[in-house]
């Protein structure tokens, strides 16, 4: 056989996008897997023109779907990061926006069961990735499937949909063991100087660095900052850093092939600034400001898991996130809010009795099942 046909889905979770897999449906032999996603998204070229990938990390990404042994879960899913360009499969990570899919898709395959009459279904499921379950209230339509269509416009996209609501529980340490494997803050040193920043494992985990550490102010359009080879070279001599003082890996050149986690940001206070869309965010609408890179470039938007990881930093007092946050309060349930490069996205988070640990963090997205059907893996 010249092409192996495997079953699969495509789907759009948030701003993400990919391929959906049964366990099921894969080979018994997991080291034959991991070229299989490589070829299905074509991470062999930047373009990822022979392949279902978009050239771009929110669009070079796989799920592979099965049973769950964790309570009151319907189903337990792994995510894979897959490289562009690049021969690289990492599961090291997780993607908060395909989340939302993974409930559409519970719903859509039967996973679990729609009762007669019901507007939307409360999933369960369980990320691999961290250890953790994810709670979903998914909105369904009269013939029992997940719903696509509403009035839920998220930034990043041009058409409303149903909107999901996502709460990750207990979602520190899932990685290191530790919500701050470093404290609040620590000092990392590189070749181009030494900066204070946070290490937050939630859901991701993340470096936070300010934006005043590299002369920037937070208002930069990403084609400048894409632009700044030294900035972008910097950024990844703190994260590669980070990576050891974290725990995450033994030295940095190890670090090196682990491009997925920790991922970088910067955060800044809020000030007016021009969206990628061209609209004038004013200081008053955000919290705060942020810019992320994924996959060693400048996100369009901001990733799902970054934006539960820091919504939840900064309602924390002593972080750099935290030195940052201009909200009206750190009490209870609220609703952060941040100014990302092309617009705002509003996070749900509430802390630990404490106030020092993250007891829940949730985003509102949609989600749409794109095509079901056969990816052909050349042989």
């Amino acid at each position: 056989m010249e092409q192996r046909p495997i079953k699969c889905a495509v789907y759009r979770g948030g701003t993400s996008r990919g391929i959906f897999f049964k366990e099921e449906d894969l080979p018994a032999s997991r080291s034959e897997w991991n070229r299989i996603f490589m070829e299905a998204i074509d991470a062999y070229n930047p373009s990822q023109v022979d392949g279902l990938g978009g050239g771009t990390s929110h669009t070079s990404k796989v799920m592979v779907i099965g049973e769950s042994a964790a309570k009151d879960a319907c189903l337990s899913y792994t995510f894979y990061q897959v490289g562009i360009g690049t021969p690289v499969v990492d599961a090291e990570g997780t993607c908060g926006n395909l989340m939302a899919a993974i409930g559409a898709f519970a719903i859509d395959e039967g996973y679990v069961k729609v009762p007669e009459g019901s507007t939307s279904v409360s999933v369960i499921v369980h990320n691999a990735n961290i250890d953790r379950n994810v709670r979903m209230e998914v909105p369904v339509t009269a013939e029992g499937c997940a719903a696509a269509t509403g009035d839920f416009l998220m930034p990043g996209l041009n058409r409303p949909g149903a909107r999901i609501e996502v709460s990750i529980l207990s979602p520190g340490g899932g990685k290191t063991g530790a919500t701050f494997p470093c404290g609040h803050r620590a000092e990392v040193e590189t070749a181009s100087g030494r900066y204070t920043v946070t290490i937050a494992d939630i859901v991701n985990p993340f470096v936070f660095v300010s934006t005043s550490d590299f002369g920037l102010d937070g208002t930069e359009p990403n084609t400048v900052l894409a632009a700044n080879e030294g900035l972008l070279e910097k950024l990844e001599a703190i994260r590669l850093t980070g990576a050891v003082k974290a725990g995450l890996s033994p030295t940095v050149e190890a670090a090196k092939a682990i491009p997925s986690i920790p991922k970088i940001a910067l955060v800044s206070p809020p000030a007016d600034y021009v969206s990628t869309s061209g609209r004038q965010i004013k200081a008053n609408e955000v919290d705060v400001i942020a810019r992320m890179i994924s996959m060693g470039k400048f996100h369009r938007t901001f990733a799902g898991s970054g934006l539960y990881n820091l919504a939840a930093v900064l309602l924390i007092s002593g972080t750099i996130p935290g030195d940052a946050f201009r909200g009206s309060s750190r009490d209870g349930r609220q609703v952060v809010r941040i100014g990302h490069p092309d617009g705002i996205a509003e996070v749900a988070v509430s802390l630990t009795e404490d106030g020092q640990d993250v007891a829940t963090v949730g985003l509102d997205r949609t989600a749409r099942r794109m095509m079901t059907g056969y990816c052909y893996i050349p042989e």
